[in-house]
């Protein structure tokens, strides 16, 4: 009886013995991530899934986020486009053109306003011959008139006479144009004048039905011999009457042939000649009012 009790022995020392290496051949054949990090028994220094777990994958509200902005494309014409603009789009490109049309004219205004104080500084500059001055002469009316009259508003003066064949006429017509255009945009800014190089021929009388062919508001001057050839000298006009004039005796008149462009303080500003059109000098005059920053009359 002792040696049917002996045999099996052996036997269940063997089992014992092997049922530890199966259970390690399992642990070794698991693939399970979770079953290897709470298994095995690893230092403090390496416990990185249980001490670190953020950094194997982003969380999840950050991961829904990053989805979310992106950009998903419906159908493949929609994705082809959307590479084919890349960053810009027409509202950039329509931003891109209207600030650079602003700048473009912003500069070219800048530049022409610039252009105008230059001529008018340099017409005002020291060592230059001055243009205009006081005078003391009488209108179509008969009515004393001076340059203190002109003060506090724009005056446009053009030196001519009556018996001039064709250059005056084609002139007063013109600044007839002038005016009204003038006028238009500044009303009661502007004086237009007409001074004689002939006084023993244009009294106030001749000249008021001469320049009512032309402008009703025109303003007429005259006066005696010296009085006219000092103010033609005091606006540097080539006068060329002769002075002792016999009754009913013809003869001719040269003189400048330009448009004075004065302040409302009676600074010379600009001279305007046969090559500005009535729009081009219209302009000139407009753009030189709208850099005045004196006082106006009213």
């Amino acid at each position: 009886m002792s040696r049917s009790l002996a045999a099996p022995q052996p036997l269940l020392r063997s089992l014992v013995q092997t049922r530890p290496r199966a259970q390690q051949c399992r642990r070794f054949l698991s693939t399970h991530p979770s079953s290897s990090c709470s298994r095995r028994p690893t230092p403090p220094s390496q416990h990185r899934c249980a001490a670190n777990p953020t950094t194997r994958s982003p969380p999840k509200n950050n991961s829904l986020s990053l989805e979310q902005r992106r950009y998903k494309a419906k159908t493949v014409e929609e994705a082809r486009s959307r590479y084919r603009t890349g960053p810009f789009s027409w509202k950039a490109g329509l931003l891109f053109v209207l600030t650079s049309a602003g700048l473009v004219w912003y500069f070219e205004h800048e530049k022409e306003r610039m252009h105008r104080k230059r001529i008018a500084e340099a017409n005002k500059g020291v060592g230059k011959p001055k243009v205009g001055g006081e005078f003391q002469l009488i209108d179509q009316d008969g009515r004393p008139f001076s340059s203190a009259d002109l003060k506090g508003r724009y005056s446009l003066i053009y030196f001519g006479f009556t018996h001039c064949p064709d250059i005056c006429p084609e002139e007063l017509d013109k600044m007839a144009r002038m005016f009204d255009l003038v006028e238009e945009k500044a009303p009661g800014a502007l004086t237009p004048v007409f001074i004689t190089c002939d006084p023993a021929r244009d009294d106030p009388k001749v000249l008021k039905s001469y320049l009512a062919e032309f402008h009703p508001r025109f303003i007429g001057l005259t006066g005696t011999y010296d009085q006219i050839k000092d103010v033609c000298k005091t606006y540097r006009v080539y006068f060329s009457t002769p002075k002792d004039v016999k009754p009913g005796q013809d003869y001719l008149v040269d003189h400048s042939i330009y448009f004075y462009l004065m302040d409302p303080e009676g600074d010379f500003v600009e001279a305007l000649g046969r090559q500005h059109s009535p729009d081009q000098a219209a302009k000139v005059i407009l753009d030189h009012m709208k850099d005045w920053r004196g006082s106006w009359r009213k």
